[in-house]
């Protein structure tokens, strides 16, 4: 009992600690496990020894792993991307494991070993790869489309290597019978479950979901996963193979994302678990000794892999810019390589030193792929000259669209939020343009003759060429901190003085994206919370009038351009003239401005009727500052007054 405790307290201690150092240094959690057991295995600091109930813990972690992919296996998106799926997909993991195999008999590894490590290092991680397509806003574009596709059919491809791996430990006489059998077997599992299974499912989902407990209805889940797997177990088949089935069964009911979102501690507290076994397999002192091997492999299997997948993606897409991405994003080992590589090694297929060189190659060739894949573009750009023609074409398609435009607003993102907020410009009469990674969305657009062009907003260069320097304000229209802050970071470089409002789900990276040079982020969350609360004290009998104030003080304390403003609208009744209206300005201080060095009050706009309704600053931002604030250059003050008071105030800043 003690062991058993102290053997989860280490577990639980160093997950804690790896999460937190992984969130902050912006890397797959993943990767975290893989060195948490390396270190606390017994080939390192024997914390925790390589026992069979670890052993058992972690393949529950493999079987929720095939449950989650279960469950996104959906057949209409197979059809979707049928060509990538089954062509590209297909075609690389065959080749791939083709080329392995060839390899392996130049080093006079028996057939099977040369099988088994084929499948193994054709697979590619769907963590790392999906984690960064999506911080990086490429999951839409071309080669983003052509990765998960590939991905996906590595997925599909695992099913069958489960089955044919454990096979190949027969003596080579019983081989095929064996296989044959096997094959059979899964058949007929699979048959019975699928037929049957999709008639049970969703009736007996429905009689439990009708209990309206949450905690009956997470049992049941726990009991199909764990039931199917034990079942396919009993068939003499993998516990694996039947949570993929359990997965496959859900995903056509209309409960799939409950159960997807229910599920998902165990799966990653669990998955968590096998990574830290496979990280303690590797024996440090081994792979010291076979290092040139060790980087013989790791170079071997990056090279060719991503050779392969150019070759095959250029041939299937005719593009070398794409192809190259998609190459450099897949050429790493991935999670399921490692399931198969801890089958092949039950099977005995491979001898303890081989397999102490592929899993270090495997291990190192994922460290290396978030760096790999975040200069993917560079490397692309410097071996491929159609891409520096297609860049240049779009380049000069976003710069014909914005040339005839001046003091304009930049969208960036013409989503759901983005279309609203086009009308409502419009509506006003302003100009604007809109840049998007949806090509289905931009070409909608296009017919609709809307000012939108493909164009990913997070690039200097795309933001340059929808003319950054003429616009009056630039809008991110979509939730995403990591674009947000790159778009950000141009801005401040290039047009520090040019307003940017971001769009956020809830509130938790204001702070962040403000500290970055966001005028304004305007949180989903907190804007429904104020309508709700306006509607609920409107049904609740209070007065439009008093409900109309309390909305106006809630947002004069959320937004800094509001404060001043609505201050001065306390009392008013009904609508001045467009020119008797107040509006905001926003001035850049440069470093011969007139103003910098004084203090606010010493600058006298007040003698304009001008008022000072924030300042931004690096590392300072809010309304109202202080009127002992000095001056600096760089600072950007927003301005409230009436446009002629304005212009006056610009110039009596900058020339005194």
């Amino acid at each position: 009992m003690e062991n058993s405790l102290s053997l989860v307290l280490i577990l639980l201690a160093t997950a804690v600690i790896v999460v937190v150092l992984c969130r902050i240094l912006h890397l797959p959690v993943m990767l975290g496990y893989l060195v948490v057991g390396i270190l606390i295995g017994p080939h390192a600091l024997a914390w925790i020894p390589d026992a069979v109930g670890t052993q058992h813990l972690a393949e529950f972690g493999v079987v929720f792993l095939m449950f989650s992919i279960g469950l996104e296996f959906s057949l209409a998106r197979l059809r979707a991307m049928k060509r990538t799926v089954f062509g590209l997909g297909g075609a690389q993991v065959v080749v791939t494991m083709l080329l392995v195999m060839a390899v392996a008999a130049l080093f006079d590894l028996d057939w099977r070993t040369g099988l088994a490590l084929g499948g193994v290092l054709a697979m590619s991680s769907t963590a790392i790869v999906s984690k960064m397509l999506v911080e990086r806003a490429e999951l839409n574009l071309p080669y983003g489309q052509q990765m998960m596709g590939v991905l996906l059919f590595q997925d599909i491809a695992v099913v069958p290597l489960l089955i044919i791996i454990p096979a190949l430990a027969t003596s080579a006489e019983d081989l095929p019978a064996t296989l044959a059998f096997a094959t059979l077997k899964a058949a007929a599992v699979l048959l019975l479950l699928l037929v049957f299974g999709q008639r049970v499912m969703r009736s007996w989902f429905h009689v439990v979901a009708r209990q309206k407990s949450s905690e009956l209805f997470m049992l049941n889940v726990l009991l199909i996963t764990l039931g199917l797997a034990y079942f396919t177990e009993l068939a003499g088949l993998s516990l694996a193979l039947g949570a993929f089935v359990a997965g496959m069964l859900i995903s056509e009911t209309e409960y799939r994302y409950q159960v997807e979102e229910d599920i998902k501690p165990f799966r990653d507290v669990l998955l968590g678990l096998f990574f830290v076994t496979i990280g303690m397999k590797l024996d440090l002192g081994n792979v010291m000794a076979e290092f040139g091997w060790v980087l013989l492999v790791l170079t071997g299997l990056i090279l060719f892999k991503a050779l392969v997948v150019a070759l095959l993606a250029r041939a299937f897409e005719g593009d070398w810019g794409v192809a190259l991405r998609s190459a450099i994003g897949l050429a790493q080992a991935g999670e399921f390589g490692f399931v198969l590589l801890t089958l092949a090694d039950g099977a005995h297929l491979l001898d303890s030193a081989t397999m102490q060189i592929v899993l270090a190659a495997m291990l190192l060739s994922m460290l290396a792929a978030p760096f790999m894949i975040q200069h993917a573009e560079a490397i692309a750009r410097r071996f491929s000259a159609a891409e520096w023609t297609s860049r240049a074409m779009q380049m000069h398609q976003i710069a014909i669209q914005s040339m005839g435009s001046s003091g304009h607003i930049i969208l960036c993102g013409y989503g759901r939020s983005g279309q609203k907020l086009a009308s409502f410009l419009e509506d006003e009469g302003l100009s604007f343009i809109a840049l998007d990674l949806d090509s289905r969305r931009v070409h909608e657009a296009i017919a609709a003759k809307k000012s939108v062009v493909y164009g990913d907003a997070a690039k200097r260069e795309v933001l340059m060429a929808a003319g950054l320097m003429r616009a009056k304000a630039l809008v991110v229209t979509y939730s995403d901190k990591h674009s947000a802050l790159a778009i950000l970071r141009h801005t401040k470089e290039l047009r520090p003085d040019l307003p940017v409002v971001v769009r956020t789900t809830d509130d938790t990276h204001v702070e962040a994206l403000k500290d970055a040079g966001a005028a304004e982020v305007v949180a989903e969350v907190l804007e429904g919370s104020v309508m709700l609360a306006s509607q609920a004290m409107l049904m609740a009998g209070v007065p439009l009038n008093r409900v109309i104030r309390r909305v106006q003080e809630n947002r004069a304390r959320r937004y800094a351009v509001f404060s001043g403003y609505l201050r001065t609208m306390q009392g008013e009744v009904g609508e001045a003239t467009e020119s008797l209206q107040q509006r905001f300005l926003s001035v850049l201080l440069r470093e011969d401005s007139a103003a910098v060095g004084k203090r606010l009050h010493e600058v006298g706009l007040e003698a304009l009727n001008v008022e000072v309704n924030a300042l931004r600053r690096h590392g300072v931002h809010g309304a109202q500052p202080s009127e002992e604030m000095v001056l600096q250059a760089g600072d950007v003050l927003v301005l409230l007054g009436l446009p002629e008071a304005l212009q006056e105030a610009e110039a009596w800043l900058h020339n005194g």
